[in-house]
């Protein structure tokens, strides 16, 4: 049938949802659907079915699409380890590292692998969706671009361009798209939709016919602020700036944000549980009183860690431990819970051993191998299934005590009085029975689906919400329009 691209004005204007929704609602009409985004930055990243990393939006649109998730769909993964470095994961496994200033010369040769993706998921299905990244109105980074026009003109799609009114300025971010652009690369958007708005759709209708004057461009919907979406796993850091929503709850768990915090969609399962509150800490504010402290993952350790005493967050967690209160920490919050994290090939950064918060006796070792692997087992007496993705290899005493068994492998650490523990697996508390176990130990009644559950249901009400306010139809026929 065809494919279609999402673009947008900016980042954060909804085009990873609105791409999982479009997804699902053509699934639910019985075409067979792909998701793809040629390149993508973020350092939530989920395990494919083949077995290697792309990022937790790709995985997401995967499942709204009912296909097991592949490398092809994000063929260029970029993982921030600095304000300036990234690690780039190519169709899954780490290709190497590159600074900012030498992406361009980096990405040459890319476009022919993500090329070969896209080319391969096409072969696959009715229709691919595909995704942009940031907007094709940085008119500096367009020479050799593989993430919006440059892939889009290389490929022959069609493309859809999103604008969030809800930031303000959603006409001239429109307008004024096209008229930056090179002509070539306008001539290849086809229609566009206006994200998140709210109130009555009458009060825009004439700045839909506005844009679409001014334009060309066909307008294809007005969708309204979807609340489904919160729901879905996070990737972007952005959702960390948001102001947390409190309400009736009882018990705090908190969670420190450090610099390259990653795979913090590790504690959206517990945001299903009317009994707590998930509180997200940013730099510059002393850890909460909290029933339970987690730790979450982290691309940089070494520098997170250093980050995390700057912060004076080690004297809030010891005295959190000392309280008798519970401690868990993932992946890279793991490893910052042990005696020492050792970089002694200089995989983060420079060589260097630096000291942990020293409440589990282990250490850990930074190694260049990657671990990337799907995983299920037992903890705590309960079932869980979710993914490992690390660097590194931890022993010590506490090993003793594994917190997981992965299917008979002892995995993890606990310490000798039974409140800090550690684990490399991620998606740990995605199933309700594993949740309900954690949260029994800080005296709270765990009432929530499981976490995928609750996602599937998600997706199911965002794709009605899109095929309410989205000319479907047209958009099918724009993608029929692709070479």
């Amino acid at each position: 049938m065809g494919a279609v691209m999402l673009q947008g004005t900016g980042s954060d204007v909804g085009k990873s949802v609105l791409v999982a929704a479009l997804c699902r609602a053509l699934a639910n009409r019985g075409l067979s659907v792909r998701p793809f985004k040629p390149q993508n930055m973020s350092n939530n990243a989920a395990v494919a079915a083949d077995g290697g990393e792309i990022g937790r939006a790709q995985a997401t649109q995967a499942m709204a699409a009912r296909v097991p998730p592949s490398v092809d769909m994000n063929p260029v993964l970029l993982k921030p380890e600095g304000d300036r470095t990234s690690q780039v994961i190519v169709r899954g496994r780490v290709r190497g590292k590159l600074e900012a200033g030498r992406w361009r010369e980096g990405r040459a040769g890319l476009l022919d692998e993500v090329l070969e993706s896209y080319h391969s998921l096409r072969a696959q299905c009715d229709i691919v969706v595909v995704e942009g990244a940031g907007s094709p109105a940085e008119i500096n980074l367009r020479a050799g671009d593989i993430a919006n026009m440059g892939f889009a003109r290389a490929a022959g799609v069609p493309v859809i361009l999103v604008g969030d009114i809800d930031r303000g300025g959603v006409i001239a971010s429109l307008v004024g798209t096209k008229a930056v652009i090179d002509p070539e690369d306008a001539a290849m958007i086809q229609g566009f939709l206006v994200n998140k708005f709210r109130g009555d759709p009458a009060l825009f209708a004439d700045g839909m016919t506005a844009i679409a004057d001014r334009t060309g461009w066909q307008a294809l919907g007005l969708i309204p602020w979807l609340a489904p979406a919160f729901r879905l796993p996070s990737e972007d850091a952005v959702i960390l700036e948001r102001a947390r929503t409190g309400g009736d709850r009882r018990l705090v768990i908190a969670c420190p944000i450090t610099p390259r915090i990653a795979n913090f969609d590790d504690l959206d399962p517990l945001r299903l549980e009317p009994g707590v509150e998930v509180v997200m800490v940013p730099p510059g504010t002393p850890l909460p009183d909290a029933a339970l402290i987690v730790l979450a993952g982290s691309k940089a350790t070494t520098a997170d860690l250093l980050f995390l005493r700057e912060q004076g967050w080690d004297v809030d967690i010891i005295a959190h431990h000392r309280k008798g209160r519970p401690v868990l920490g993932l992946c890279g919050g793991y490893q910052m819970l042990g005696r020492i994290v050792s970089d002694p090939d200089g995989v983060e950064g420079p060589p260097r051993d630096v000291p942990g918060l020293g409440l589990l006796e282990v250490t850990t070792v930074l190694t260049g191998d990657k671990t990337v692997r799907e995983v299920s087992g037992e903890a705590l007496g309960a079932p869980f299934s979710g993914y490992e993705i690390h660097l590194g290899e931890t022993g010590g005493p506490d090993r003793a005590r594994p917190l997981c068994h992965l299917n008979g492998r002892p995995e993890g650490a606990i310490s000798a009085d039974g409140l800090v523990a550690g684990s490399y697996v991620h998606g740990l508390l995605g199933l309700a029975a594993q949740r309900k176990a954690w949260l029994a130990r800080i005296g709270v009644e765990a009432t929530g689906p499981d976490h995928h559950a609750d996602v599937n249901a998600a997706l199911d009400e965002l794709a009605a919400a899109f095929e309410r306010h989205v000319d479907v139809d047209a958009l099918i026929a724009i993608a029929q329009t692709a070479e």
